[in-house]
Formats: C-alpha cells, sequence, structure tokens
C-alpha cells in the first residue's frame, strides 16, 4: 500500500516502523517545523523527522498544512491511505478527501473516551483501571471519526504515563498494521462512536500539576503518576517550588490538616485528604536536581510542623 505518514513525538515512531516493516511503502512523511530544545536553544528535529530520515524517506515540515501548495503536495503523491499518530496539526477537508482509504489515526484511548491532546494521562490521573489504544478514520471532528479496531490493557497500579505511552506506542504499531491488512482486503468495517459516551482529555496545562492537599491521598498519586514528565506534581515548601517526582501511598491514618509534611522513621510523609498521606520517595527542588529523599532530609531539616501550600 502506498501510503503518506504524518507524525512528530516519539510515541509516533514504533507506528512508522511497523509500517515499513509490514513492506508498505511510505512516500512522504510530514512532521512538524523543527523546534528549538535544551538550554542552547539549539533547533531540533522531531523523532519522527530523525527515523524517516534514517530510512531514506522524503520529509516536509510545514508550518501549516492546510496551506495550497501543501495540499496539492500530497495529492501528486497520490497515496492510497494516509495515517496520523499525533501529527500536532488539525487535517482540513481538502486533505480528508485525498486518499481512497482515507486517514487512519492511532488514539492512545478507548474512544469515544479520553478525544484530545492528552489520553494517556488524564486516564492514569482520573483512576482508570484500563485504556487502550483505538484506529479510526479521522473525520472534522475532534477525535470523532468511526471506529476500525480496538484494543485494551490495564494500566499498572504504579505505572505512569511515560511507561504506558511506551506500551501503547507499540500497541498502536501493531494495531495500525492489522488496520491496514482489513482496508488492504475489504474485511474490515468502520463502527460509528457513540458520541452520547464521550469525554474529553485536553491539552495539560502547568497548573494541573500543583498539588491540592485537601485531595484523598489516591487521587493526587494518580495525578502525580499521569503528568509525568510534565507538569508533574508540585507544591511550595519555604516559598520555593518543590516537585514530587516519586511517591506511593501512605497505608495508615493521619489526623493532621491536609498539606503538611513531616519525617517519621527516616520517611518523609505529606497529610492529604480524608486521614490519608503520601509517602514521598523522590523530590526536585526548583534549580536543582532529582534527588532521594534521605538527601532531601540531610539539607532541609524538616521542622516539626511544616505547611506546603
Amino acid at each position: 500500500m502506498r501510503l503518506v505518514y504524518m507524525g512528530t513525538p516519539r510515541f509516533a515512531v514504533p507506528t512508522l516502523e511497523a509500517i515499513l516493516k509490514a513492506g508498505h511503502e511510505v512516500a512522504l512523511v510530514l512532521t512538524q517545523p523543527d523546534r528549538p530544545k535544551g538550554r542552547g536553544r539549539q533547533l531540533a528535529a522531531s523523532p519522527v523527522k530523525e527515523c524517516a530520515l534514517a530510512h531514506g524517506i522524503r520529509v516536509e515540515q510545514p508550518d501549516r498544512v492546510r496551506r495550497p501548495e501543501m495540499v496539492d503536495v500530497l495529492r501528486g503523491v497520490a497515496a492510497d491511505a494516509m495515517v496520523v499518530v499525533g501529527y500536532g496539526q488539525l487535517i482540513p477537508q481538502s486533505i480528508l478527501d485525498l486518499p481512497a482509504l482515507g486517514i487512519i489515526n492511532v488514539h492512545a484511548s478507548l474512544l469515544p473516551k479520553y478525544r484530545g491532546a492528552g489520553p494517556i494521562q488524564w486516564a492514569i490521573a482520573n483512576g482508570e483501571r484500563t485504556t487502550g489504544v483505538t484506529t479510526m478514520r479521522i473525520d472534522a471532528g475532534l477525535d470523532t471519526g468511526d471506529i476500525l479496531l480496538m484494543r485494551e490493557t490495564e494500566i499498572g497500579e504504579d505505572e505512569d504515563a511515560i511507561a504506558l505511552g511506551n506500551r501503547l506506542a507499540v500497541m498502536g504499531a501493531e494495531l495500525l498494521v492489522e488496520t491496514l491488512a482489513g482496508l488492504g482486503d475489504g474485511s474490515l468495517a468502520a463502527t460509528p462512536q457513540d458520541h452520547a459516551s464521550a469525554t474529553l482529555a485536553p491539552m495539560l496545562k502547568k497548573e494541573d500539576g500543583r498539588a491540592d492537599w485537601k485531595l484523598p491521598a489516591q487521587q493526587i498519586h494518580c495525578r502525580l503518576r499521569g503528568f509525568q514528565p510534565w507538569p508533574g506534581c508540585y507544591t511550595t515548601f519555604r516559598g520555593m517550588s518543590l516537585h514530587i517526582t516519586q511517591a506511593r501511598l501512605w497505608p495508615g491514618t493521619v489526623a493532621y490538616e491536609p498539606g503538611r509534611m513531616w519525617s517519621e522513621g527516616g520517611s518523609v510523609l505529606i497529610s492529604c485528604g480524608g486521614g490519608t498521606a503520601l509517602e514521598v520517595l523522590e523530590v526536585q527542588l526548583a534549580g536543582r536536581r532529582r534527588m532521594a529523599v534521605a538527601a532531601f532530609l540531610n539539607g532541609q531539616r524538616l521542622v516539626e510542623y511544616e505547611m506546603l501550600a
């Protein structure tokens, strides 16, 4: 099958590699323009661009894919289908109408749940026990297209968004290859989504990472795991920003008001809502590297009553 591939993040690389391994022809890859990265702010290629160039595939990086000249390029490729995985731009109707088999998207949720930019993060943050990947035909809406195939998986009790994203990337790649095979031989039929059951997974904001210690520890722990690597879980300690980078649920109950941090037997605990608590395992103070809680205790010397903001 002759394809155009549209993707940008590392999550999209396994699908591109799986397509090539399955013997499909990727005539063109579209990805986002190079962006400044790191302290030096040097322009860096996207992971998908690096993968495409390593395989000798032509790459285009339009700032707006809807520009008429880019639509003409895609029309000239005459692809049987296009595949989109985390591209980062909305696909206009002028492009949706081009390929005979449509534009196929790999989405990291069990649609219609968690439509939007952060399905992996919000599934964990909301305490879901299962999630998965869905292939669908893109339409003009936000993840509203007809479903082609779906695969489910459990979310690990301590699994964070980085680890789950890596697993779902591989699952999505396998499902996309299966989807292309079904479309190619005509055995796969699309199913409309139940729009009444849809939920949203909006793009994350920095404010989403601020810990609300009035919430039960279980909810805070889910958000900490879900919002990795950004915006994480942060609070204010002695006027400084403090990221809680690793924690676990404390099995006992506490009587302190939410937001108190104290040391007990070499452990650092934070009281949360409902008499629950988190045990902190690793932290990062503003401008410093991550450190184990023992190093944090050595450097900060917690007093009897420390309140976090």
